[in-house]
């Protein structure tokens, strides 16, 4: 008799979240991140030359940066197509623009990123059209010595 009371009853609701669904949607949003984050390294590739500095502090603003790849060609990370070299006029014009637009008081990073087999005077070309266009000061983007080794 029991039995039979059982099969009659109403069923309770089910107080229990099933996370199987949510575990399937996080594992698909992981994959798709993971695919999609090398792709959006953006520039231009250069060796550049390996030394032992500080890093810098992170900035609010992105910097602007500046490359000069091993044939002296000039790049910038803020136009329109940041992979396609541009002539020193238009460098010093989008500069001029890019500084012109911060506010008062907040100075933005400016950087060159010369490759280790580039000509020196392309690169010290691009550190004076930068200082032309307004910027006080212009830093070098090296990458991290490979050994701890110091300089004497």
């Amino acid at each position: 008799m029991a039995y039979m009371h059982q099969l009659g009853s109403k069923r309770r609701p089910m107080s229990e979240i099933n996370v199987v669904p949510f575990i399937d949607v996080m594992l698909v949003l992981l994959v798709i991140f993971m695919i999609t984050t090398p792709l959006l390294t953006q520039g231009v590739k250069v060796n550049l030359p390996q030394t032992t500095a500080k890093a810098m502090p992170d900035q609010q603003k992105e910097p602007l940066i500046v490359t000069v790849d091993a044939s002296g060609n000039f790049y910038f990370n803020l136009a329109d197509k940041p992979s396609q070299a541009i002539p020193a006029r238009t460098l010093s014009s989008l500069v001029t623009k890019e500084l012109g637009d911060q506010q008062a008081g907040q100075q933005r990073p400016v950087l060159v990123r010369g490759d280790k087999n580039a000509n020196y005077g392309k690169v010290v070309e691009a550190m004076v059209l930068l200082q032309k266009a307004g910027a006080k000061s212009v830093g070098l983007i090296t990458q991290p010595s490979s050994s701890d080794s110091t300089i004497s």
